[in-house]
């Protein structure tokens, strides 16, 4: 199956009451072991790729080619888009013209005038290869990939003027973040997210930091307006779990234990165990 926009996945999980799934790639194992999860659990999917991960996989050219390959190879089914995350203006256009169908332009360090001027810009590219456009408004606590915020909560009448460019959804701080949760974490602003859910026509709302926030919390939020979660932290640090625990246990020096395929196969398949759950709590499965 081709890849595809975000926005008719998007749109439906919005009417349905469920949310899809966000999962960053880092390479071909993390590619494999979400496509994995996303065909055996009939979920649609988002691939997720940061401006830092587009750059270690040598850019956006040789992401497409490993994505677009794998799901003809996989013999993949279900929907799944190709999305740029936290991208730049400048790198936003980039993927767009090289083929991604949905792309990010975080515009939330910029006045809100700013914001709204480039989104429109990236919108109306967007336009002319069908891809989906997110837009944010108010940043994400934490750090991801070189791209920082500080947490701010999004203003609802804000929200509304990047809503009224042109995009598929729209991402909103609530309290949410990058990386874990400390301790002390005040939890997700219900309330505003009520709120920015009502004055945005029911727009699909995007929850970053899916890492390590509350089942109940997640739930809540869908049914608030959440209709795309992304997750990144979470499988980054099962990943590293399992291929310690590969080590620790001297499997790499038992036959060819070292070559990397046996090296890397505990963690995909973890990453492909934490993706089925996420999608499970976020409804999407049997969805595709």
């Amino acid at each position: 199956m081709a890849l595809v926009s975000a926005r008719d996945m998007l749109q439906k999980a919005r009417r349905e009451g469920y949310a899809v799934g966000q999962f960053n790639i880092n390479n071909l194992e993390w590619c494999k072991a979400i496509l994995n999860a996303a065909e055996e659990q009939r979920s649609p999917l988002i691939l997720g790729v940061s401006e830092g991960a587009m750059k270690y996989m040598e850019g956006a050219k040789t992401v497409i080619g490993m994505v677009e390959g794998m799901l003809e190879h996989m013999g993949i089914t279900v929907p799944v888009a190709l999305h740029l995350d936290h991208g730049s203006y400048e790198a936003a256009l980039h993927v767009l013209e090289a083929g991604f169908t949905s792309v990010m332009y975080d515009g939330s360090h910029e006045p809100i005038e700013v914001n709204v001027a480039q989104t429109k810009k990236v919108v109306a590219i967007a336009r002319e290869t069908g891809a989906s456009v997110e837009g944010e408004v108010g940043s994400i606590g934490g750090e991801e990939d070189g791209v920082e915020g500080k947490g701010d909560i999004a203003d609802p009448e804000e929200c509304r003027r990047l809503a009224k460019t042109g995009i598929d959804m729209l991402a909103a701080g609530i309290g949410n973040i990058h990386g874990t949760y400390p301790k002390g974490w005040q939890g997700l602003d219900m309330a505003v997210l009520s709120e920015i859910g009502k004055t945005t026509d029911d727009m699909p709302l995007v929850l970053h930091g899916g890492t390590g926030i509350p089942d109940d919390m997640v739930k809540e939020a869908i049914g608030l307006g959440v209709s795309k979660i992304n997750v990144n932290t979470e499988c980054q640090i099962v990943f590293a779990k399992a291929t310690r625990a590969y080590i620790e246990a001297g499997k790499d020096l038992q036959g060819k234990g070292f070559d990397p395929r046996k090296l890397l196969h505990p963690g995909t398949w973890a990453i492909t165990d934490v993706v089925k759950e996420k999608m499970a709590l976020f409804g999407s499965v049997g969805k595709a």
